[in-house]
């Protein structure tokens, strides 16, 4: 008895000797189980898209069924992906941009590869800088905090990360949006490339403030900016690309996005152009207008503007304001009380056009009353169309706004195709199409294009216009615009111009 007693004690303790060693085991080999985050956040200026791809083992055959490669969606210059999940485990990873029509992983033109350590319950944050032809690569890894450590849930995390390019030191601060910088307190002065340390603040409604280390002087002031979670933010000191004089952009980056905030008092730029050609019904007009701000200055903003040019960008503070036009001759009215609306840091163009109208005197929807195929009244207005620049500088592919100001009784919009060598219109990767009245934007990689400006009358294909087009690194981001012409064969025109024109000399 003795004796069976001792086996089944022996049996008992084998037993649990074998699942403490099962447990003891899933657990020293569970180190790749938990879960880190990655994310990019592309501040190199004059880089295109750049796409983030994480592999496993770069050296493996990608056919694998159990290897691990992802590429991530392209990211714009001053984006970040969310926070991409991954199995916390150690990872090579590619940053690379598409140069040609393909963005499979295998087809991009890699930048940078590196290793990576993904660590469990950390957001590891890729940072490309500096230009895309030497980029500059760091990663921050940044512990996620549980929220539920915050027990009276009325506190939210911030971080600060400096990454101006003039590489000199900041100060931070910060107030309630109801008080001025006088009251505000400094959360800290960081050097460049410095990620500051974690803190807690009160949920609230807070204005921040940028100057340089040691300065009173400020350069940057937000807007009111609502903090109404228990969230992770980073707050970005990054260079201000826009029209405002502020140095500085402060991007907020939570988990799943980026905010932009410029500086509350930062200026707008706008120009004009003049797509306003010589009609017999214009009879005060002689292709050239004055541009009026209502309430800025008697005198014109811009004196004389030429029919088929585009004037100097104009600084403003943001607002918005009423615009007038008059011939340069005697200041007879073209146009009046049209609305110039400028958002802080923003620059537009201001694209004025004629229009015909039909006109039916009785409303009885007949505009050829006699029956002689003749329309038998007619009125031309002047309209304006506004279009925001854009304000990328890439280096590798640039940005076509097309405007589309042809007005035609035969079709309603327009086909831009944008012909490499090896291509024909019907094949053309690249093309749009855009209606009166309307614009529509593209990105081109550096190459030669023949442009062909395509209408459908009835069942032909029309060529309204065409010209070649060569981008390359210098190559600025572009307006095409479509018009009619009495001086081109065809009818049309097409004509280009620099989306960033010179600034108004004072």
């Amino acid at each position: 008895m003795t004796t069976l007693k001792t086996l089944q004690a022996l049996k008992s303790c084998f037993a649990a000797g074998i699942l403490l060693f099962i447990l003891l085991g899933c657990d020293s080999s569970d180190d790749g189980s938990g879960e880190g985050y990655v994310k990019l956040y592309n501040l190199s200026k004059d880089s295109p898209s750049i796409y983030l791809t994480v592999d496993e083992n770069l050296t493996e055959d990608n056919d694998d069924d159990d290897h691990f490669e992802q590429t991530f969606s392209a990211i714009i210059y001053g984006n970040a992906h969310s926070n991409i999940s991954l199995t916390s485990q150690d990872y090579y990873y590619q940053l690379a941009w598409q140069d040609d029509d393909s963005s499979a992983t295998d087809d991009l033109s890699v930048i940078y590869e590196s290793s990576i350590v993904l660590a469990e319950d950390t957001i590891h944050m890729i940072v490309l800088s500096d230009s895309i032809l030497s980029p500059q690569v760091m990663v921050h890894s940044i512990p996620v905090i549980d929220d539920d450590d915050d027990t009276s849930n009325d506190l939210f995390n911030l971080r600060v990360l400096n990454m101006h390019s003039n590489q000199q030191a900041v100060d931070f601060y910060l107030s309630k949006d109801n008080e001025s910088f006088t009251e505000a307190t400094l959360v800290g002065q960081y050097s460049y490339q410095q990620l500051s340390d974690n803190q807690k603040l009160d949920q609230d409604d807070y204005i921040f403030y940028i100057t340089k280390a040691g300065s009173d002087e400020v350069l940057f002031t937000s807007s009111s900016i609502p903090f109404a979670y228990s969230s992770q933010n980073i707050m970005i000191v990054r260079d201000n690309s826009g029209a405002g004089t502020s140095p500085y952009v402060l991007d907020i980056m939570s988990d799943s996005t980026v905010i932009n905030y410029v500086d509350d008092k930062a200026e707008a730029q706008f120009s004009a152009y003049n797509a306003v050609a010589n009609h017999e019904l214009l009879s005060n007009y002689q292709q050239a207008f004055a541009l009026h701000i209502n309430g800025v200055d008697d005198n014109p903003a811009i004196a004389f503007l030429p029919y088929g040019e585009v004037s100097n960008a104009l600084i403003l503070a943001s607002g918005d304001y009423s615009v007038d036009l008059t011939n340069t001759e005697n200041n007879i009215p073209l146009l009046s009380n049209h609305l110039l609306s400028l958002v802080e840091n923003t620059n537009k163009t201001l694209f004025f056009y004629a229009e015909q109208e039909y006109i039916d005197t009785d409303n009885d929807g007949n505009i050829d009353e006699n029956g002689d195929g003749i329309i038998d009244e007619i009125e031309v207005n002047l309209f304006s169309l506004m279009v925001e620049n854009s304000s990328l500088t890439s280096i590798y592919e640039h940005e076509i706004e097309i405007v589309n100001l042809i007005q035609s009784d035969d079709f309603s919009q327009v086909a831009v195709y944008f012909v490499r060598q090896d291509e024909i219109i019907d094949s053309a990767t690249y093309n749009r199409e855009i209606n009166y009245k309307s614009t529509n934007s593209i990105f081109l990689k550096n190459n030669s294009y023949q442009v062909f400006v395509v209408a459908e009358d009835n069942s032909s294909s029309i060529i309204l216009s065409s010209f070649e087009l060569i981008l390359n690194e210098q190559s600025k981001e572009q307006f095409l615009i479509l018009e009619t012409s009495e001086d081109s064969p065809t009818g049309y025109k097409a004509t280009m111009f620099t989306q960033t024109p010179d600034q108004e000399s004072e």
